[in-house]
């Protein structure tokens, strides 16, 4: 086994991963936010992407962040005719992120951000194991 080949692949899982939870902790940053000016759309939620590539020079298959997309499902409304970003009927566009999508999309993404690391912790041990058995 080629032990920079497994730590190279795992290092691009860490960082597509955190550019995952880049984007979603946006998301959940921009949960409650309205539009700047009334009728106008609010934050529309972003979805991440993998992308699966050749690295030449590893000859091995790596991940990456892909596009960013958006989600196109409609926004939440609510009727607060006081509320600067309401429209000529009194309501409000709200985003359409749901906090609890999110938050599981998130643990989803810590937990394999932490897979990422465990490989890279035991290809460690290994070539440690390796070391010290080329010394004795």
């Amino acid at each position: 086994m080629d032990f920079i080949k497994s730590i190279a692949i795992a290092a691009s899982g860490l960082r597509a991963q955190a550019g995952r939870m880049r984007v979603i902790a946006e998301n959940i940053a921009n949960a409650d936010s309205t539009a700047s000016n009334a009728g106008a759309d609010p934050y529309r939620r972003k979805i991440p992407t993998f992308h699966s590539e050749l690295d030449r020079s590893l000859d091995a298959r790596v991940v990456s962040l892909g596009t960013i997309k958006t989600d196109q499902t409609a926004f939440t409304t609510k009727h607060l005719p006081g509320h600067p970003a309401a429209d000529a009927s009194g309501h409000v566009k709200y985003p359409n992120v749901n906090p609890l999508v999110e938050m599981t999309d998130m643990r989803d993404a810590q937990r394999s951000y932490e897979a990422n690391i465990n490989v890279i912790g035991a290809t460690r041990r290994m070539l440690q194991r390796t070391i010290d058995i080329l010394k004795a």
